[in-house]
Parts: structure tokens; sequence; C-alpha cells
């Protein structure tokens, strides 16, 4: 065990726990803009579809039941543009964080393979590098990296922690280059339906894939865009060539999603009001606390998708946590995303209306 464990850096969530006591002893109350989880009800359709479907004693399916890979597909279709989608091309997962630190590892990746991913990015990329013991390294521009033994690449549009988005002709390129030197591509689209002053594109797009998936595969969440973190739903699109091997893997690992789970993804999938109405409360979260942080003295970069503003007041990141925590407002250091975040701050917009005011009003 300790062998495994010793691959994988400290915990870094664990480092605000000091920072966190400061926010709560605020007399007002803490105001929690780190991690971004979801505050707000769970669609009231989907818990009804997960209620129905609570008896459920047999052993779900891996690959999911058909009437869900038909609500993955249908989305697909309608909200991302793809085209000629079957069953073959989705594969239903355990959320998607399970996904990205496992990857490597069920792709047959070890020592001498690499894996890339952007230089400012979600730890977990290199945590499931570290599990494999493949070699990992970050990027600006992918396309300029050594094609040589590079195995994985992630590309993460919009970005988390930065908000930023890939243009679609910045992913035809990045795809192109790819498939030309046989590097296999995933692209964590997480908080796709949640642009703001840009409109992010997937890279199932035909007019980015040229109406192939080949060597591309997109990794979807329902956890942002439907408030179901807590169900742990997510799933793959793309290459059949690459999901037949992981569906056959998952099989013999159990890593099925639970059966209430997949009724209430159907239901979330089948469904684009919710989905609005959602969008909406973040949209007046983030207008308020964008506003508010730059009165502060904040500039803010890029976030121009997502869940997530990231600012700076051009001062080493724990001096900025510290800072806000006297104030009882907790925000995720930069550097927990690569040492290219060492000035900046990631700011949730993802607590209560009530939450968010509070934090106006201490910032201003």
């Amino acid at each position: 065990m300790s062998a495994v464990s010793d691959r994988l850096p400290t915990f870094p969530w664990d480092k605000l726990v000091p920072y966190k006591a400061t926010a709560a002893a605020h007399p007002g109350g803490i105001v929690d803009l780190s991690v971004g989880t979801p505050v707000d009800p769970v669609p009231e359709l989907v818990q009804k579809a997960l209620i129905a479907a609570a008896d459920s004693p047999g052993y779900p399916t891996v690959w999911g039941t058909p009437e869900l890979r038909d609500a993955i597909t249908g989305w697909l279709e309608r909200r991302l543009g793809a085209r000629g989608v079957t069953h073959k091309h989705v594969l239903p997962i355990v959320g998607s964080k399970e996904l990205v630190a496992w990857l490597p590892t069920q792709l047959g990746l070890g020592p001498g393979d690499r894996v890339a991913h952007p230089r400012l990015a979600y730890p977990t990329y290199e945590v499931g590098a570290r599990l494999a013991r493949a070699d990992y390294e970050v990027y600006d521009d992918p396309t300029g990296l050594d094609p040589r033994g590079l195995r994985l690449l992630w590309l993460n549009s919009p970005s988390n922690p930065t908000g930023k988005v890939l243009s679609k002709a910045e992913l035809t390129r990045i795809v192109a280059w790819a498939r030309e030197h046989g590097v296999l591509l995933f692209s964590d689209e997480c908080y796709l339906e949640l642009g703001w002053s840009a409109d992010p594109v997937s890279v199932l797009h035909p007019e980015v894939n040229g109406g192939s998936y080949e060597g591309i595969v997109s990794v979807h969440s329902l956890s942002k865009r439907s408030n179901l973190a807590g169900y742990r739903a997510a799933f793959l699109a793309g290459d059949p060539a690459v999901l037949g091997p992981l569906l056959e893997i998952r099989k013999h690992g159990g890593m099925m999603t639970s059966a209430p789970t997949q009724a209430a993804a159907i239901a979330a999938l089948g469904d684009d009001t919710h989905v609005r109405e959602q969008r909406e409360r973040y949209a007046a979260r983030r207008t308020a606390l964008r506003e508010a942080l730059l009165n502060h003295g904040f500039r803010i970069e890029h976030s121009e998708a997502g869940l997530y503003l990231w600012a700076t007041r051009d001062e080493p990141c724990w001096t900025t946590v510290a800072h806000l925590a006297d104030l009882g407002i907790l925000v995720a250091p930069g550097d927990f995303y690569g040492p290219a975040g060492e000035t900046f701050v990631r700011v949730a917009i993802t607590a209560t209306d009530e939450r968010v005011q509070a934090a106006v009003e201490r910032l201003a």
C-alpha cells in the first residue's frame, strides 16, 4: 500500500485547513469559495427518477442500460452537434475524477510512457500518470510537445482552474496534430455548458474532427450542469476503438454506475430547462463576485467559462488566501494547479446567493 501512496503528492486541500479555520472564525461565518461543489437542489425530476429506480436489487451493467446510452447519444447530438454517434461511441463512468485518475493505468501505460496536460490544470491528471508510473509533463501549446513516447494528451476546455476556452480553430489544429503523430487525445469538457463570454466547442463537433472520432475521446459530467456531484454520474464519448477495450477492463474491475444513478442521469440528460435555470443562478453569482473582486483590487484573467474566477493581486497566492480568510472568505491557492498559478487564486461561484452576498459585502 505504501508503495502506491508514496507515488502521490501531498493531498493539496489539506494545506487549506488552517485558513479554513480562520475564515470560519469570522463573526458572519465562512464563505467557502474554494472547492466549487454544487450547493443548489438536485432538480426535482432527477430526484423523482432516482426514487422510482430505488428498488434495484440486481447488479447494474457497466455499459449502462440501452435507455442511458440513448440519452447520452441524444444529448451529444442535440447539445454538442455530434453526428453519427452510436452506443459504441459512449461509455458511462462513475464520476469523471475516477476516470482521470485511473485512465493511464487502464490504457496500460507505464514507465517510459508520457502523459501531457496543460501547465495550469486539475491536479488529478498528474496523479493518474503517477499511479501508472508513467512520465508526465505540462504544455502551453500541445503541438510544441515531442510526440515520441507521448501516449496520452489531455485537453481541458473550459479549463479548471482558469476558465480558458480553446477556440474551434485551436481544437481543430490540435486534433489534426495528435492524429498525425498517433497521440491519443482525451478532452475534459465537464464545464462545456457553462460558457459566459465564450461559447465552448467540443472535440466531437464535426467541424473540429472532420466527421471522424478516430483517436479522440471527450469526458463529460453531470456534476456541475445538473447539481449531481453527489450522484457520481459521468460518461465518455468518442472513438469506439478506445472505448471498447476500456469497457472490457471496467467490466473486470466492477466499475459500474448504480442503477438508480443511471435512471437519474437519463432524466437529467433529457431535460434542458433545469440546466438553463442553474446557469442563470451561476451567472448572477459570477457577476456579483467578479465586480466585488475587481473593486477590491483584483485582476481577473480568462474566466470565460466554468464555475471559477481566476483572480490575482500580483502577490504570492498564499498571501491572498490569508488576506481573504481574514475576511471570512476561503478560496483555492493557484499553486494547487501548478507553479504557474503561484500569484493567482481560484474563486468558485458555487456558494448560495446569501453567502455570495456576504462575500460581496466583506470585499466592499
